[in-house]
């Protein structure tokens, strides 16, 4: 009998779960004590087309906090003293602030965190599938609003400093959203450093051909949980071809691949610890 993807997926699952239970101290690791391990990846990126008042700068990405599921609000307070301790110029959020819209009880708490995040340059943020998921659309981009986040839906824009700039472009998540590359950098100067950001990794295929110059994605949780030599457990769709880290395609594009901060599906992180990154932009006229 054929083994389907599903079936495939629900036997790995098992067989963590049977590994974890030869030692109820990694089960009691990877549920209780791996998943507040927070740590932060930096990142430098040097680039011809970055200008000298940006020299220096730091950006900061977060995404899939996945709060409802194992993330509650307190952690997300803690998450936000931690951030603005790191006094980023540019925050951007990736996708998936909350796990499940259409049963998460919304407080004015959230847009107040959010709103605490402090950035000179701005905060951005994007669509992933769970935002729009779950009649999550309007709900997510009101919470957000109201935290001082700008949405970034098929769209770019300038970031300006000391008379210069680059380009920061938005693509809607490709899962559930309209994505639409072409549009997200219509009448962009290509002369213009351009950074990408876009939920799910896998579409960096395609982004590259554009002359973008860096994308910044989460989704793929770092696969969540993952074991000696087998390597990641489970990837869902659209990351299963870049997982974490830092990648250089074919056309010269860097794409990075956040863990994130939150889980989904399963409420366990091994050999996974949650993450956000810091990117200190270098350029080339200093």
């Amino acid at each position: 009998m054929k083994l389907t993807r599903r079936k495939f997926i629900k036997n790995m699952v098992r067989s963590f779960l049977g590994f974890l239970g030869l030692s109820g101290l990694s089960y009691y690791y990877a549920k209780y004590i791996e998943p507040d391990l927070l740590t932060v990846k930096k990142f430098s990126i040097n680039h011809s087309k970055i200008p000298k008042s940006f020299h220096n700068v730091d950006i900061l990405q977060f995404s899939d906090t996945h709060i409802g599921f194992h993330y509650d609000l307190n952690k997300f307070e803690q998450l936000v003293e931690t951030m603005n301790q790191r006094n980023p110029d540019l925050i951007l959020f990736t996708g998936d602030l909350v796990d499940e819209p259409q049963t998460y009880s919304f407080t004015d708490r959230l847009p107040a965190l959010l709103n605490r995040l402090e950035a000179p340059l701005g905060k951005y943020w994007i669509y992933g599938n769970h935002d729009h998921g779950g009649y999550g659309t309007e709900k997510i981009y009101e919470v957000m609003s109201r935290g001082g986040f700008t949405l970034l839906q098929n769209e770019h824009t300038s970031i300006q400093k000391e008379g210069e700039s680059f380009t920061l472009a938005g693509l809607d998540d490709v899962m559930l959203g309209r994505p639409d590359i072409e549009e997200t950098l219509a009448q962009r100067s290509e002369n213009s450093f351009t950074l990408f950001l876009a939920h799910e990794p896998d579409i960096a295929d395609q982004v590259q051909r554009y002359g973008v110059d860096v994308q910044l994605s989460g989704h793929s949780h770092g696969g969540q949980v993952q074991l000696p030599i087998y390597g990641y457990l489970v990837t869902p769709p659209l990351a299963e071809k870049y997982v974490e880290g830092h990648y250089r395609l074919p056309d010269g594009m860097d794409l990075f691949v956040s863990r994130g901060l939150g889980t989904t599906r399963m409420p366990y992180r091994f050999l996974c610890r949650p993450e956000f990154s810091i990117f200190r932009l270098k350029s080339p006229e200093i």
